[in-house]
């Protein structure tokens, strides 16, 4: 039985789906909580995993009574007006006052129950446990979330006209997938979300009070963007706790990257950004400011670095990304193909909150496009068996421990060093993911003849000062010097700051004569363009410029593979793009693993047309355009 289990979230959509078997429940406008029950023992789990247990010592007695062993029950804890509606600010009252006997748990998931985990089964079996279960219940403090037969669009009508806050829709034949998923869609009556406190405003001279709160939202390159601000409505004590915390925070610079001007009436105060508050509003505006918001409340449960502007989907078909080849294992694993899984519930990145069996099913899931280019090909490996706020490793061999479905390269491709790791299947991919791999770097040269590279990269990477819109006229840059040249090159993201320019070649250069070129072509674009590149390693030497790092290109040196996750904060992948498409990419990190498995399955055409029918190599005329010698 899993210590945590990282609950399902829901997308927004702008319409209920077309088609699919859905089931529709009131959104409750509480907070999300998921109670472990073993043998008595009750915890109540936020949906960040902080442990609330001793707060609701009402609701975890209810909880006890249940008649069940064991069992991790979903659902949101609220408390109910007059008329029965869940008030989100009687709720934060009751958390401020240490009075939560009132505190009720409306529950509508069951993920495991009696030593079985339930959660492969679809939701329509799992809501009929959790409701044979409930019929027992005596205490008014646990309630069943029952799901409606009426048509999405006139139970939504109905929520806004009473004032709820919306609708979820979810999936009854769908399994439980921990993290965000198309599985469940939520539709709500306004716009509403969470965004960071950056600073507030003050009347001009006042040395007490808060005119209005300086609001943002992380973007994807984890800059904090300013997106409006909102007038606070804040019990007096509730005032006081705000003003009190603030106090710690202060700092003389804002963390907004494109920081409001203050007014003539109002001096503005800058805060480190740790505060949450929720807040509805009408709409986003094209410079990405809220209009005519409302506020409604400080949130306890949820990180500020988790705050992104919540996108609306237009297109609500489910876009899964699960396998046929997974089921669940003995003691809480789970078995890809033939290799079992342990920990998958481990959180590898705190910012999204991916865990390791998302990685498991990402691999398994892109193994058909990511293969081809792994092929034969020496790995280099990023391990994080803490997650990626952990120390992590770098490996090319086996180590102590064989790597399930990885092979080994016979020694002799690869003489007086330790045999080098290959990935040729899916079940490759997943024995990586098992141990923890999260990046896969690959070789420029492919088994048996490792003498001779196959490819050159250009790994553009930019002073993080510079604007995205630079980044993109470098890579156009270099694909019009390559073109020149009469070199045929594929671009890549990098999922992390850049691009990397792929140059197939035929297999007749050795390692160092496909090395010099590479330098000679980075240093060849430094002299044409010299205020934006830089071909000399180190920060120092790439203030306001791009370094082209052509180093990548030595024997054993290595460049994270097409479609490999990265290994930093939101666990972006390496995505492979077409030419015609580069200036609608907007950063480095711009496709996550689901979105990655969902471009994939969705192009119409390879962006990498024609890569294994180019056949190329470096001539002589070739090296004295980029000034080489011989």
């Amino acid at each position: 039985m899993p210590a945590l289990i990282e609950p399902q979230l829901a997308t927004l959509v702008e319409r209920h789906p077309a088609k699919g078997d859905w089931s529709y429940e009131i959104k409750f406008d509480g907070y999300r909580m998921l109670a472990r029950i073993e043998l008595g023992d009750v915890r109540l789990i936020t949906r960040n995993g902080h442990d609330w247990t001793e707060r609701m010592p009402r609701l975890r007695d209810a909880l006890a009574g249940l008649s069940v062993n064991s069992a991790w029950i979903d659902g949101e804890a609220v408390v109910l007006d007059a008329s029965g509606k869940p008030d989100f600010n009687a709720l934060q009252n009751a958390f401020d006052r240490r009075s939560t006997a009132d505190i009720v748990l409306y529950v509508f998931d069951l993920l495991w129950v009696n030593g079985s985990d339930i959660r492969e089964q679809p939701l329509r079996s799992r809501r009929a446990l959790l409701h044979e279960l409930m019929r027992s219940v005596a205490s008014p403090l646990l309630r069943y979330s029952d799901d409606f037969a009426e048509d999405p669009a006139s139970l939504i009508a109905s929520a806004c006209k009473i004032k709820l806050e919306g609708i979820i829709g979810k999936r009854a034949d769908a399994p439980y997938r921990s993290g965000r998923s198309n599985d469940w869609v939520k539709l709500k009556c306004n716009l509403r979300q969470e965004f960071v406190i950056g600073g507030f405003s003050r009347v001009k001279g006042a040395k007490t009070g808060v005119r209005s709160l300086l609001l943002g939202v992380y973007e994807q390159d984890g800059a904090l963007r300013y997106a409006g601000h909102v007038a606070p409505h804040l019990t007096p004590s509730r005032s006081a706790a705000f003003s009190k915390r603030v106090q710690a925070l202060l700092q003389p610079q804002p963390a907004f990257y494109n920081a409001p001007q203050p007014e003539l009436d109002r001096e503005f105060h800058w805060l480190a950004p740790d505060i949450v508050a929720e807040v509805s509003f009408l709409e986003w505006t094209p410079n990405g400011e809220i209009r005519h918001p409302v506020f409604h409340a400080l949130r306890e449960d949820k990180p500020a670095r988790a705050v992104t502007e919540e996108k609306v989907v237009d297109d609500p078909e489910v876009r899964h990304v699960g396998s046929t080849r997974e089921r669940p294992g003995p003691r809480g694993t789970v078995i890809m193909g033939d290799i079992k899984i342990s920990n998958p519930q481990r959180v590898m990145d705190l910012d999204s909150g991916r865990i390791k069996l998302d990685i498991v099913r990402y691999y398994d899931a892109i193994a058909e496009w990511a293969l081809p280019y792994l092929h034969a090909r020496p790995l280099a490996l990023v391990r994080a068996p803490e997650g990626i706020a952990g120390e992590l490793f770098f490996q090319k061999h086996s180590e102590r421990a064989r790597i399930p479905g990885v092979e080994e390269l016979p020694v002799s491709v690869y003489p007086g060093h330790k045999p080098l790791l290959v990935a040729n299947t899916a079940d490759a991919l997943v024995g990586l993911a098992q141990m923890s791999v999260i990046e896969i770097h690959s070789w420029n040269g492919v088994a048996p003849d490792l003498e001779h590279p196959d490819r050159v990269i250009f790994d553009l990477d930019p002073d993080p000062a510079l604007p995205w819109s630079a980044m993109l006229e470098a890579a156009s840059l270099v694909k019009v010097v390559l073109d020149e040249l009469g070199l045929r090159s594929f671009a890549k993201t990098s999922g992390g700051k850049g691009f990397h320019i792929v140059v197939p070649l035929i297999r007749r250069q050795g390692w160092e004569e496909v090395k010099l070129f590479s330098q000679a072509v980075a240093q060849h674009m430094t002299r044409v363009v010299p205020q934006r590149f830089s071909a000399v390693l180190g920060p120092k030497n790439r203030v306001g410029k791009i370094f082209i790092d052509y180093l990548r290109n030595g024997r054993s040196a290595s460049t994270v593979a097409a479609f490999s996750v990265r290994a930093r904060p939101g666990m972006a992948v390496s995505m492979p793009i077409s030419w015609e498409e580069l200036t609608d990419v907007k950063s480095g990190d711009q496709w996550t693993m689901a979105q990655a498995i969902y471009r994939q399955r969705t192009l119409a055409a390879d962006p990498w047309e024609g890569y294994w029918r180019t056949r190329q190599g470096i001539t002589a005329a070739m090296r004295r355009a980029v000034g080489m010698k011989r």
